[in-house]
């Protein structure tokens, strides 16, 4: 009777009804108990899957508890370097991870690597297993080196065991190169990503989902290396095949379309970014409404672009727009807002209207300053803004304040003293170095 409620269980929790599967382990649970001891290996074997069911429920005090039963008996019955040892080590660590208590995840990995080592003495899929998810954890802790060490050791492992384009291989290449990427080696990464997608033209069909988002990402990465053919070129194929499988009104359509308008913008090709970032804010604005976060980035992107095209009036009115979108999502006292504060006041400044850029400037940098405090590189920035106003204003002693304010918090910050541009000065015989601007303490 347990050994057929057993089986019952486990058919539930392949199906996915985890608390079916739950209820009959537990009541397999009791009667092998009753009938076998507390030390047999069924007993084991059912206390491993109702570790399971409750991990999956995400009862994870409940799962602790029963992992460690299995553990007690199997290294009793079967010795501590045994396979299944280094296998429940390993859930047990998972547990630990999702519930963000890395160390104790570490100490567990590592235990699992040891007698997984032990047990195999070879090459092995749950040796590979473990040196990935060991990888994972290290990447969250922010300890990307030794990550990238872990990751190399798994797929070496991998590369000798499984298939060439196995997908534990292709996950394995795109996990190391999401490290380079946030060490900002990019051409590290894009050597891992290219790898990962040859792989997949190789073992996925040509208009797979993980095709589009990995050209998505070699395009990003292209992009930040100012390569801009080549970004273009990945993202045109990812914008292909998201359309070919989403339709036009999806999401991925929108966020791709926007990252093809960044280059385009870059390669200063305004009119077609332009009609890229209106494709991109009329999906956006017909599945997320007009009062959302990400319709206001795309407006941000269409007002830059118009804004370099020569067309004040335009990105004026985009700006101002972006700015109403920001306050509703975001309130008044997001660091978001800021730009585009700074946006607003340096078109105004351009037409002559200081007051008005003085006001935007003035909100700019008590946002700015409220968030991220007085000495934000930022902040001098807006400062630097605010000086070059009451220069054209002719208000040389707001200026040199202002400008002896910013030059400050830029030498404490180690930037270089040219971070301070000057529109005007050389009409008026003046220091900007003021006493004030020397200490950096």
């Amino acid at each position: 009777v347990a050994t057929t409620l057993n089986n019952i269980g486990r058919v539930y929790f392949m199906r996915g009804e985890y608390q079916t599967a739950l209820r009959l382990y537990l009541e397999t649970n009791q009667i092998r108990k009753s009938i076998l001891g507390h030390d047999h290996l069924d007993v084991a074997a059912t206390a491993y899957n109702t570790g399971q069911a409750y991990h999956q429920l995400g009862h994870f005090k409940e799962a602790i508890q029963y992992y460690h039963e299995f553990l007690s008996i199997a290294r009793k019955r079967l010795g501590h370097n045994h396979r299944d040892v280094a296998i429940i080590l390993k859930y047990l660590a998972q547990v630990h991870h999702e519930l963000k208590d890395f160390d104790q995840a570490a100490s567990l990995y590592q235990q699992a690597l040891s007698v997984s080592q032990s047990a195999f003495r070879e090459a092995n899929p749950e040796v590979a297993s473990i040196l990935n998810k060991l990888g994972n954890l290290l990447y969250e802790k922010g300890d990307f080196d030794a990550a990238i060490k872990r990751y190399q050791q798994g797929l070496r492992m991998e590369q000798a065991l499984l298939d060439p384009s196995h997908p534990n291989i292709i996950v394995t290449l795109t996990n190391i190169g999401q490290i380079y990427k946030q060490k900002g080696q990019f051409d590290d990464a894009i050597r891992c990503y290219n790898k990962a997608l040859n792989l997949q033209r190789l073992s996925l069909p040509p208009n797979h989902s993980g095709i589009a988002m990995t050209l998505s990402t070699l395009g990003l990465l292209h992009y930040q290396i100012h390569d801009l053919p080549n970004a273009l070129d990945m993202f045109q194929e990812s914008l292909m095949i998201r359309r070919t499988n989403s339709g036009e009104k999806s999401l991925e359509v929108a966020a791709t379309l926007n990252s093809l308008g960044l280059v385009l913008f870059k390669m200063r090709c305004f009119t077609i970014s332009l009609d890229v970032f209106m494709t991109s804010l009329d999906i956006r604005r017909s599945v997320l409404g007009s009062t959302h976060k990400d319709v206001a980035i795309i407006l941000y992107n269409i007002a830059t672009v118009q804004l370099e095209s020569g067309d004040e009036e335009e990105a004026l009115k985009t700006y101002e727009e972006t700015l109403r979108v920001e306050r509703t999502v975001l309130g008044d006292d997001q660091s978001d807002i800021v730009a585009s504060l700074q946006c607003i006041a340096k078109i105004y400044k351009s037409r002559g209207y200081f007051d008005e850029a003085l006001g935007y400037l003035e909100e700019a940098l008590d946002v700015q300053s409220r968030i991220h405090g007085k000495d934000d590189v930022t902040v001098a920035q807006i400062l630097n803004q605010m000086g070059n106003i009451y220069l054209h204003r002719c208000e040389t002693r707001k200026a040199t304040e202002s400008y002896s304010c910013a030059l400050r918090i830029f030498r404490k910050a180690g930037q270089p003293d040219t971070d301070l541009v000057l529109e005007g000065f050389d009409r008026y015989n003046m220091s900007v170095c003021h006493p004030e601007a020397a200490a950096v303490a």
